[in-house]
Formats: structure tokens, C-alpha cells, sequence
């Protein structure tokens, strides 16, 4: 069996998403292909976002913003969107999943903190249920 694709997508593709992916990978290595995109990318990742991974030993700096492509949705196996709304193609027969998470743009470093450690969760309940060893 193939190892599942995971996309994740919110607007700027710096904050929220560049953290699940961090986590993903560092959590699962390379079991599973993990990818990140915004319907709208920033032209760099969330400073904040990046120091608050860096306190857990995750190194986000060489992320950069991606565009959400149809193709990243179509090649994924589950898609969880954070916030995107309509601007996130939806295929059917796809996984998806939206996760409500605040918005780290702007935010101080004490609520990016608090982001951080709910996708933490998030992602330890995705790869129970994708039975990644």
C-alpha cells in the first residue's frame, strides 16, 4: 500500500497549515506525504508561528507558501482545510475534514502557542485513524 497524502490548506498558507504539516512531520516521518497550500499564500511563513514551533523542536523556516493547486487536492487522501471557506476544491470520494482554529496572523505569541498545541492533538487523532505505525 502506498503511504497516504495529507493536504493542508488555509488562506496564507504561513500559519495554521505550515504548523499541522511541521507536526505531521515530525510526528509520523516519512509514513505519510504531507503537503500544505493556501488559497491565497502570504510571501513568507508567520514569524510568530515559526518561533512557536521552534519552542517544541520543530523547524518550520524553510516552508514557503504555496498556491492551492486543483492537482494537490485530487493527488491527496485527506484534505483538512482551516478556514479557506469556498476557496478550497472539493472532489468527491476525498477525505476532508475542516478544523476551526484561530487565525495566528497578528496574534502574540502566547495565543500561536495555544494553536500549536490544539493541531498537536489534532494530528496525534489523524494518525491513530490512519493506522500509521
Amino acid at each position: 500500500m502506498s503511504k497516504p497524502a495529507v493536504l493542508f490548506v488555509c488562506i496564507h498558507n504561513a500559519g495554521r497549515s505550515q504548523m499541522a504539516a511541521g507536526w505531521l512531520r515530525h510526528l509520523a516521518g516519512d509514513t505519510i506525504e504531507v503537503r500544505s497550500a493556501g488559497s491565497e499564500p502570504a510571501d513568507q511563513i508567520n514569524p510568530v508561528a515559526v518561533e512557536a514551533m521552534r519552542e517544541v523542536g520543530i523547524d518550520i523556516t524553510g516552508a514557503v507558501p504555496h498556491v492551492l493547486e486543483t492537482e494537490d487536492v485530487r493527488n491527496s487522501d485527506v484534505v483538512i482545510t482551516m478556514g479557506c471557506g469556498d476557496a478550497c476544491p472539493i472532489f468527491p470520494g476525498e477525505r476532508y475534514e475542516d478544523w476551526e482554529l484561530t487565525d495566528p496572523a497578528g496574534q502574540p505569541i502566547e495565543v500561536v502557542r495555544e494553536v500549536r498545541d490544539d493541531i498537536r492533538g489534532r494530528i496525534e487523532e489523524l494518525i491513530a485513524e490512519l493506522q500509521i505505525p
